[in-house]
């Protein structure tokens, strides 16, 4: 079974990655991901919750989209994933309560409001960057 769930993970991130690597190149963009690496030993979780935390595959799915787009010469960079999902992207305003739920995002200076992943999304396309 855990032979079957890694092959579904890989047939997954190899789908995924091909389709933004596709994306960006036929839009001229360039991909922009968090810079995720060490986050496992950031992370606090309860003993139950463990193994599904340990097996995210963005570790995988980042190595294929570093060679995918190296490949169709896309611009990938990485970016300091501090606060993104605490700052307003309209305002620049950084707050824990501004994310008031696990997918809404309501800024307490400006008022302004949207799913905290689009929020999160649009800071990460404006952060200084790093090329991977």
């Amino acid at each position: 079974m855990a032979k079957q769930e890694a092959r579904f993970r890989r047939d997954v991130n190899h789908t995924i990655s091909k389709q933004l690597v596709a994306h960006a190149k036929d839009t001229k963009a360039a991909l922009s991901l968090e810079e995720l690496t060490g986050i496992r030993d950031r992370m606090t979780v309860r003993k139950g919750q463990r193994n599904k935390q340990h097996s995210w595959s963005f570790r995988q799915l980042r190595e294929f989209l570093v060679y995918k787009a190296q490949r169709l010469g896309v611009p990938l960079v990485l970016v300091d994933p501090r606060h993104t999902s605490r700052t307003c992207s309209h305002c620049g305003f950084v707050d824990k309560r501004n994310r008031h739920t696990q997918a809404e995002f309501s800024c307490i200076r400006c008022g302004y409001t949207s799913h905290a992943d689009i929020n999160a999304a649009r800071n990460l396309a404006s952060r200084p960057l790093s090329t991977a």
